[in-house]
């Protein structure tokens, strides 16, 4: 078969796959934007029963956390991640999977060298940098009089 560029170039338009990241965005997009939706409706929940705004916020991550490793544990927020694609890494429920996945995973080791050593296989890099991160940022700012 002797084809030109120009022609390889038709042929293989029309026998390439369809790219899906236009609705893997959209699904990206909606799942987060729910996840964060109920993260602003607790806010505002935990703020009318009464807690003050730093305290609301972080009622909020905990109970996003909780509900995230949950979930995990049910199996349900994988289906959802399956679904949602990076929608469900960003917020902090992302970070709650990332924590409690390979902790299940594990568990038939033991809960020593199983389910505590490998708990942070995933997320421990990211605990380790943003603490070192946030510490080089602080000392910065102590150096600078801010």
């Amino acid at each position: 078969m002797n084809m030109n560029r120009e022609e390889y170039a038709a042929y293989a338009g029309r026998h390439m796959p369809r790219s899906k990241a236009g609705r893997n965005m959209l699904r990206a997009f909606v799942i987060g934007g729910l996840i964060c939706t109920l993260g602003q409706g607790l806010h505002s929940l935990y703020a009318w029963l009464g807690l003050r705004e730093d305290a609301a916020g972080a009622a909020v991550s905990v109970t996003l956390i909780f509900l995230g490793a949950l979930l995990t544990g049910l199996g349900v927020y994988d289906r959802l991640a399956k679904f949602g694609g990076a929608g469900t890494l960003v917020p902090i429920t992302g970070f709650a999977n990332a924590v409690a996945a390979p902790a299940l995973e594990y568990k038939t080791e033991g809960r020593i060298a199983g389910t505590a050593a490998k708990m942070f296989l995933i997320a421990g890099p990211v605990i380790v940098y943003g603490i070192g991160t946030g510490a080089l940022y602080g000392m910065i700012l102590w150096l600078a009089g801010l």
